[in-house]
């Protein structure tokens, strides 16, 4: 991260991009989004709503979690440290109103079973450097991780 002579903060320019991710949205909330190769065709509807279809924080969610997983597979690797199989992300993305602001919120709840607590923090502390999902909301997001 940067920090311009405003003191605004800003993200480093990135010098190869490895893939980008392309969705058309209509409706809102209450529409659809699809992918440009297909592989997503999803309907969208509020958060509480009875309609079918889900919702950008689940969505987020979503992506977050499994984006987090590989992070964490990565600092494994390095720190040559053997994953359990059954290891597991549940990521909860809330959505809230201060005032008539609306933000997010999450956790993140990351079961590393069979390593010690200081491996597992260790593991989870290098992830959150890995994860672009994890920078993109840092010190915008109000993140809890938690040990399970």
């Amino acid at each position: 991260m940067e920090n311009n002579n405003n003191g605004v903060i800003t993200a480093p320019r990135i010098e190869k991009v490895l893939y980008t991710g392309k969705t058309h949205t209509t409706g809102g909330r209450e529409g659809k989004s699809s992918s440009s190769d297909g592989r997503l065709d999803i309907r969208l509807s509020s958060p509480g709503s009875t309609d079918p279809g889900t919702n950008p924080e689940q969505l987020f969610a979503a992506g977050w979690s499994a984006c987090f997983m590989g992070a964490i597979g990565i600092a494994a690797a390095k720190s040559k440290v053997a994953l359990p199989t059954d290891f597991y992300v549940d990521a909860e993305v809330d959505l809230g109103l201060t005032g008539v602001a609306y933000f997010l919120q999450a956790r993140l709840n990351v079961h590393l079973p069979g390593l010690s607590t200081e491996v597992a923090t260790a593991l989870v502390e290098a992830a959150h450097q890995t994860c672009p999902y994890s920078k993109a909301i840092h010190g915008n997001v109000k993140v809890e991780t938690n040990l399970i």
